[in-house]
């Protein structure tokens, strides 16, 4: 039974070496309009994102031949792909590690069902804004010396190279780059970004920041930290 057509033809690669789980994932999965296929391992899940072209990986990071943070490792460079880590595990260790892998949000296991479909629309949907190219018409476009984002076409340069970025990664620039000298906190960023419904903590944003930078290379300047309060743009 779909429930919408905003998720149809979405594609879902649930990779879990538990039966019982993966089967309840995939069915909860199709029962909301998702095409779903099934990796029972880390070496076959990186076979079938080559061969499935998943919009979305549900990965369990416990899995025979390769564990879940190789995984992500190795799909680093994977464009418009959205990652949703399970763990046994609720230490922020694991979850700080896997968000600098790339993943786009975590689950400890025993987890609901429900609170896991609702995640996944929410990755599927942030990384559908960047499908269609909008017209430049309607474009939205902050610059901050040699960094460019197009909120619209949701695309990032910097010194006219493009930036990769995840999903949150794109939102979080554009925030800080559109209110450009604004103080924010990191509840601030943790709230707008991630949304009231996000369970992880302020240490999220910290990674994110981290991993923008990197991005931004001889720019990074550009991101400012203010001691005690959260992060900023640098000013006009």
């Amino acid at each position: 039974m779909n429930k919408g057509v905003a998720m149809e033809q979405k594609r879902v690669l649930v990779a879990d070496d538990e039966e019982s789980i993966r089967s309840a994932i995939m069915y909860a999965l199709k029962r909301e309009g998702f095409e779903v296929d099934a990796a029972t391992d880390g070496e076959e899940a990186l076979q079938r994102v080559t061969s499935f072209r998943p919009d979305l990986l549900v990965l369990d990071v416990m899995m025979p031949k390769l564990n879940g943070y190789e995984v992500c490792r190795r799909l680093e460079n994977v464009k418009g792909l959205g990652i949703l880590l399970l763990t046994v595990k609720n230490d922020i260790v694991d979850k700080v590690l896997g968000l600098e892998l790339g993943a786009d949000d975590f689950m400890s296991k025993p987890f609901d069902i429900r609170e896991l479909i609702a995640r996944a629309k929410s990755i599927v949907r942030r990384l559908d804004k960047g499908g269609d190219p909008a017209s430049p018409e309607n474009s939205e476009v902050y610059s901050l010396e040699g960094l460019k984002i197009d909120t619209v076409r949701r695309t990032a340069e910097i010194y006219d190279g493009s930036m990769d970025l995840t999903p949150k990664e794109f939102d979080l620039l554009a925030l800080l780059v559109s209110h450009a000298g604004r103080v924010y906190t990191r509840e601030d960023l943790l709230d707008l970004v991630w949304g009231m419904e996000y369970s992880g903590g302020t240490r999220t944003v910290d990674i994110h920041i981290q991993r923008l930078r990197k991005k931004l290379g001889d720019a990074q300047y550009l991101l400012q930290t203010v001691y005690g309060i959260g992060y900023k743009a640098m000013d006009k």
